[in-house]
Order: structure tokens, then sequence, then C-alpha cells
């Protein structure tokens, strides 16, 4: 009886692959990629999740290049060290305190940092949070502002129902707070050459129903300051005065990442008593990624604890005050990583280089005759704003300026001054942390080729010199 041996007819090579193992295969050829991708209705069937990365990889081709955008503040330059930190928290939300304590713990430390950097006087008095941008962080402190007047008012048996707050030119945060908060919003009008508020209007402003005196450190039309300090020596004065004891927030979106570092000697912070909430963009000139803010309280009485809520953390309870629910925590993780990162030095040496590279700008733009400077960069955030010495005379607009520097990549942002200065218009060129003196250079020669051909090449006529608009 023989012993058949299993296995010992199997074949020991490789069978033949099929025909469509074989079939050459490519991104390209998807049939998704046969026609347009689908823009108005879910698609009825599942596709290979490279060809659709791929396919929108390709439009997203079709937007401008970040780091050419000279109009935005946010930042544009990021690490790989951020990047792998971001993909670390992406599955993260960063309301859940109790699930991700360590994040939680990461936020309170960027708070008390910042605490630190400006100028609390109490650190164990003092309170904020992380929010998804400035716009939020101001909108928490000007509902503090308006909760802690109706607290008062209410004391004092008077009147709640005509809030205001006084300002200069704001960005539109402010004008979004006044009209879903209901207070009305004093925009102080600029004057003269002025750029922003100034403290000689505050008193034809403010009375009992002001909240607070909302002041821009880098305002989003020019870049300058508003002087602080001066402000609230004016605003002392009033309470001498009129008994009127009105406070101030700082909208430091982009200037509280600035100031401590290379402006040392302008007072504008917690230093000061009369500045009770300041708000900040950390992914502005914080140098984190979008999207993150920060506010501060300079006392935790500052805060109305009817705005905080309480959630669970670590058995305890642990405040939120934000108006935003569930948000993403790899931001603020992102944020501490660039504070550890760069530290007073590296923040001080990157804050001073964007501001000598503006002013450098601000130079050269002096010697172009047909523009008038209006800030050169010194003294506030680091950018140059400008405008035509005479529009009519040249016979083209700033908005033409933009679209010809587009062709070369450039995003310049254009746009009339506010209030009664409307119409004056201006251009601003912001320089943020990667925008290079080369960078600038090459700038600067695509601006000066274009002038030249827009000036011999007018576009406007006496029908639209006044209405031109973007």
């Amino acid at each position: 009886m023989s012993i058949r041996k299993v296995g010992i007819s199997m074949p020991l090579h490789r069978s033949k692959k099929t025909v469509a193992e074989d079939e050459f295969r490519d991104i390209y050829t998807d049939s998704i990629c046969k026609t347009t991708l689908p823009k108005n209705e879910l698609p009825d069937k599942s596709f290979n999740p490279q060809v659709i990365k791929q396919l929108v990889q390709d439009e997203l081709f079709m937007d401008g290049n970040a780091r050419q955008n000279l109009a935005t503040f946010c930042t544009t330059y990021i690490e790989d060290e951020v990047r792998d930190l971001m993909d670390l928290s992406i599955d993260k939300n960063m309301i859940d305190k109790d699930e991700y304590p360590q994040t939680a713990d990461i936020e309170q430390r960027c708070v008390n940092i910042l605490a630190d950097l400006w100028n609390v006087p109490n650190k164990k008095d003092t309170i904020g949070c992380s929010t998804t941008g400035s716009s939020e962080a101001a909108m928490l402190g000007g509902l503090a502002l308006k909760w802690r007047w109706r607290k008062r008012r209410e004391t004092e048996r008077k009147a709640t129902d005509k809030p205001n707050f006084v300002c200069g030119p704001v960005q539109i945060c402010w004008h979004k707070f006044a009209r879903y908060f209901d207070v009305e919003i004093r925009e102080i009008p600029l004057t003269d050459n002025e750029l922003g508020l100034t403290p000689g209007h505050l008193k034809d402003f403010c009375d009992e129903n002001t909240i607070g005196v909302v002041v821009t450190l880098g305002s989003t039309f020019t870049g300058i300051y508003e002087p602080v300090e001066e402000i609230a020596k004016a605003l002392d004065v009033l309470w001498d005065e009129t008994g009127l004891d009105i406070p101030i927030h700082v909208d430091g979106a982009s200037g509280a990442f600035i100031a401590p570092f290379i402006h040392k000697t302008i007072k504008w912070d917690f230093c000061l008593p009369r500045v009770k909430s300041i708000n900040a963009s950390g992914h502005k000139f914080g140098m984190a990624p979008l999207g993150v803010g920060w506010v501060l309280w300079r006392t935790i009485a500052d805060l109305p604890k009817e705005l905080i809520f309480n959630v669970d953390y670590l058995g305890g309870q642990m405040p939120t005050f934000a108006l935003n629910f569930s948000r993403p925590a790899g931001q603020i993780i992102a944020q501490y990583y660039k504070f550890l990162r760069l530290g007073r030095e590296g923040y001080t040496a990157i804050q001073d280089d964007c501001a000598c590279t503006a002013q450098y700008l601000g130079c050269q733009l002096k010697t172009i005759d047909l523009l008038e400077l209006l800030y050169d960069g010194n003294g506030g955030i680091p950018a140059v704003c400008y405008a035509l010495k005479d529009e009519s005379a040249v016979g083209f607009s700033l908005y033409d300026l933009s679209e010809r520097l587009r062709m070369h990549g450039w995003q310049i942002a254009s746009y009339p001054l506010p209030s009664n200065r409307h119409n004056l218009t201006v251009q601003r060129i912001l320089i943020r942390h990667g925008v290079s003196r080369d960078m600038i250079s090459l700038l600067l020669r695509d601006l000066r080729k274009e002038l030249a051909h827009l000036k011999n090449n007018p576009t406007l006529t006496s029908s639209n010199q006044v209405s031109f608009h973007h």
C-alpha cells in the first residue's frame, strides 16, 4: 500500500496574474476622473481615497499661494513639528476636559504664560481661556463688560436697556458683537490726519451707559497702536470730573504678541489698572496655526460668574466660558509648543526681524513719487500702509494695482479708511514670520513694474473715478 505525500504535486511557482491584475492603473484613469466632481449632491457610490485626495488637491491649486498673501494677519509659515503635534490631536475635543486632562492642563499653562507676559498684578487672581480666534475672544471681553455694567446699574436701580461701548476704527467682530448682543457701538470718527482712537474725543462719546472703551493695539486698517496709556489717563480725568468709572478692553489681536517683545516701553496691558481684559490671536503674531485666540481678565471678579459654566474635570469642576463648545485641541497644543520652542528670545528675534523688514519696505516706498506713506512700520505692528498721492491725476486706483500684483501671485489688501475718511483708499502690506527681505525685494520689483504700467495705461475715466470700488 503506497503512501501519498501531501503537497508533493503542488506547484512551486506563482500562478499567472489575471488580466485585471496586470491591467495598467493610474489615478487619472479612474472613472470619476472622466467627469467633473460632484458639486451639488452626494455621489451614488464610493471611490478610491487616493483618487479623491488627488482630485481635491488639484482643485486647491486654484487657490492663491498663502505665503504670498500679504493681506492676511494669520500664520502661513508652519513648522513640521507643529504639523506633527496637530496630527496627534486631530481627534481630541478641547471641551472634553475630563477625557483629555493633559490637554486641559496645557491650555491653562498657556493662560498662565500670557498672564505673566501681560503683567497681571496677581497671577492667582486672574482668569482666561482659549478661543477659536480673537473675534470670539473679543466678544467674550465685550460680554463681560456688558454684564458688569448691568449688575452695577441694577444695584443702583437704574435702567439697563441702552448699553454702549466707545471705540475708534475697529475690526468687524466688534460690529458683530454690537448687533448680536444689542449694544450700541459708538465709533469715534477719524478727523484730519488721525488713523485711530485718540483721547481727545472720549468725553463727547462716553456717558453713564458706556460699558467700556475698546482700544486697539494694532489697527487692522493701518497697523498703528492706539495709545492705551493716554486713553486710560483721559478716562481717569473723566472719572474725577463726572464720577464715570469706565473700564478698558484692549483688542490686542496682533499687538499683544508683539509689544511685549519689541515695544517694552509702551504701557498698554494689565500694568494699567483701568485695563480689565485683553484679547489676542494666537494664530496671528502668536505664530500658532489657525485658529486659536486668547482672552484674559485682570481679576476673577472682572468676569461675571453668570458667564461661567462648570464641567466635570478629574472628579471635580472645571470652568468653561467660551462661546463655542466642541473645537479641536491641536491649535492650543501647537501654541504651547511655540511658547516653549521660541521663548522670549525667539519671539523677540522674530518680531524684531519682521519690524525691520517692514521699516525697510516703508523706506523703499517713500522713494516712489506716486505713493503717500501713512504708516512706515515704526511703533506698531510689522506692516506698512500707503495711499496714492492723487488718484485722479494718475488715472488709476490702488484696486487696479492690487489686480496687477495678483498676476505675480501677490495678494495685497486695498480698501477705504473707515468713518469720515472713507474717501481715502489705502493699501496695507503685512510682514509676518516667513516673509523675508528677499521676498520683499521681489515684491518691490513687481510693484514698481506695475505702477509704471498703470501710469502709462490709465484705467479710470471721469465717470468712475469717484465710485470705483473693489
